[in-house]
């Protein structure tokens, strides 16, 4: 039987009339509103209705806003449908904004997808300035991402980058994709970090989550033209962000009633406290201004995904890009690893804190490859005056921070990869100094600094210590392609390819042989769980599990037994020297 539509094509057809005719008048209505505007700053040329989206298109957009300003100068003024909007290019006149006039600045703008997917901005990143956001700001810095906070976990940060140089030493002389495993470390990190251990949806939460993030990205026409409502139906975009938050809803749900069962029986809540216990602490704090519900704590664990996973993952490979593609920087910094550590088995994280020239690596990493290029986007609270030029209320301010950590003003050979520039430079990246702002400035400056530097350090230094790399086929380091591709996250375009090869011989003897063999049986099993149909795996007798988690548990105690995983790094092992070996 053919498939009957209710509605006839005409009502089809009317409907698109209506949509452009309302396009139309809301655009005559922007444009007049513009003209009445006082100076406004410059603006390359523009279409009716769109503005200038169109120049936008047909290459990464931190680089067309770089050869837009370049041409205009340091502020531009661009209309982009609906929404006026302006781009700052210079360290100074980001500290404008993000110093002098950071109280006028400080406004998010309302965006679809974090309304949706933000629990209609109940979260730090996208909250409205005001009240609420001090609130959670203040429980951010000083409850979950305080330096004493970073430092509980560093067990978690050891043990997990420990299983990537277990997994990776299996795969010597082997070409490994390395931008997954970075990726895939990271979210272990963060789930464990974040929930205490991993757990059986952690693969099925980290892809969703990674869907909220792309769809995300980018310029949603729907924010483009607010005053249609019926764009956000029409591209389908309100039901695919809905469908998204609804699947993680149900996760996190479950995650919170495993925490709130948990804590009835402890005595001592305070007591190595994940990330999820501290908020269902605050949960049931009578002294907040605010209450803070459940919809609060989901939105807190998403900014603490999105922030915590995707930007510690790129920096990681960005550094090794860097590095792979310069062959004299990799070798200052693989020998002031050697002659710290000399033959040690392994590294922990007390053991780096002297490692200078790693600490500029990752610094000159970040001011070439921030992981945001635009940091979040700002809304003007009240009308004032930039440089000269009137920015009224509403405008949504994009700062490209990619641009200004590349300005020839500031920066001598700003284009080429030399962390020694910093080695005699007061400058730090802790919102103080304009030009190298990759975690940004001001009142909403990302809090999670201290913890995203945390999680880069001593990776890095694991990747560098225990290998040597090269390029697939012994290809020269000039073939290392640098391509960028442009999300909420720059991240690779693609994903880096390189063959580790141990150090030495210490690095593979220091995985046992026993370890071998157990990661390989358990990878077997995970690939046979895996072949089975979502059926089959969701008739298991859940007795079952509750004995298999048992005997995880008795293995390892600290890391909750995790069927689903298909890569064996992540089906925890204890190391060897974790064993006393």
């Amino acid at each position: 039987m053919d498939t009957q539509f209710p509605f006839s094509p005409f009502f089809f057809i009317a409907c698109i009339f209506f949509f452009f005719i309302t396009i139309i008048i809301t655009g005559l209505k922007s444009l007049k509103s513009l003209d009445a505007n006082r100076k406004l700053p410059p603006q390359p040329w523009k279409l009716p209705l769109i503005g200038h989206i169109h120049h936008l298109v047909g290459g990464p957009p931190h680089r067309v806003l770089r050869n837009i300003a370049q041409k205009l100068g340091p502020i531009v003024h661009l209309q982009l449908g609906q929404v006026s909007a302006i781009v700052i290019s210079s360290p100074t006149l980001a500290k404008e904004i993000m110093k002098t006039h950071d109280v006028s600045f400080a406004n998010r703008p309302k965006l679809l997808s974090a309304e949706i997917v933000s629990y209609n901005y109940t979260d730090i990143a996208f909250s409205p300035y005001g009240d609420y956001w001090r609130q959670m700001r203040k429980i951010c810095v000083l409850e979950l991402l305080s330096a004493k906070k970073v430092q509980s976990f560093r067990s978690v940060r050891e043990q997990e980058s420990q299983n990537l140089i277990d997994w990776l030493a299996m795969q010597r002389f082997n070409v490994v994709n390395l931008s997954h495993m970075i990726f895939m470390m990271m979210s272990s990190i963060t789930c464990r970090i974040t929930f205490g251990s991993r757990f059986d949806d952690q693969e099925m939460l980290v892809k969703t989550i990674q869907k909220s993030i792309e769809a995300s990205s980018g310029f949603d026409v729907s924010d483009l033209f607010p005053s249609v409502t019926l764009l956000a139906l029409i591209t389908g975009t309100r039901g695919k962000l809905l469908k998204i938050r609804n699947k993680i809803d149900g996760m996190l749900d479950r995650i919170i009633s495993d925490h709130q069962e948990r804590r009835v029986g402890q005595k001592n809540h305070h007591e190595n406290e994940d990330l999820v216990d501290v908020l269902m602490r605050l949960k049931d704090d009578d002294s907040l201004q605010f209450p803070l519900p459940l919809d609060s704590i989901k939105s807190v664990i998403l900014d603490m995904f999105s922030a915590g996973t995707d930007t510690s993952a790129v920096t990681i490979e960005w550094a090794m890009s860097e590095l792979m593609k310069n062959p004299r920087v990799m070798k200052k910094v693989k020998d002031e690893l050697m002659q710290a550590f000399k033959g040690k088995k392994t590294i922990n994280e007390l053991d780096i804190q002297e490692l200078d020239y790693l600490k500029l690596v990752i610094k000159e990493t970040l001011r070439l490859h921030p992981p945001a290029p635009f940091l979040l986007p700002r809304e003007c609270r009240e009308s004032c005056e930039i440089a000269g030029y009137h920015i009224p209320v509403k405008t949504k301010v994009i700062i490209n921070a990619w641009m200004i950590g590349r300005d020839p003003d500031y920066w001598t050979d700003p284009e080429s990869f030399i962390p020694e520039r910093f080695s005699e430079s007061s400058v730090t990246m802790m919102g103080t100094d304009f030009e190298f702002i990759p975690f940004g400035a001001g009142r909403r400056m990302c809090p999670g600094t201290t913890m995203g530097l945390a999680n880069v350090e001593l990776p890095l230094a694991k990747l560098l210590y225990h290998f040597d790399w090269e390029l697939p086929n012994g290809a020269p380091a000039e073939d290392l392609d640098m391509f960028e591709s442009f999300g909420a996250i720059l991240k690779r375009k693609n994903n880096l390819l390189l063959v580790p090869r141990p150090y030495d011989t210490n690095s593979v003897k220091s995985l046992k042989s026993e370890n071998v063999t157990s990661i390989q049986n358990r990878r077997l099993k995970t690939l046979l769980w895996s072949l089975k149909t979502p059926l089959e795996r969701a008739s298991k007798d859940a007795s079952l599990w509750a004995l298999r988690r048992r005997q995880a548990d008795r293995a390892e105690p600290q890391v909750r037994f995790k069927p689903a995983y298909k890569s064996g790094v992540y089906m925890r092992l204890k190391t060897p020297v974790e064993k006393g070996s």
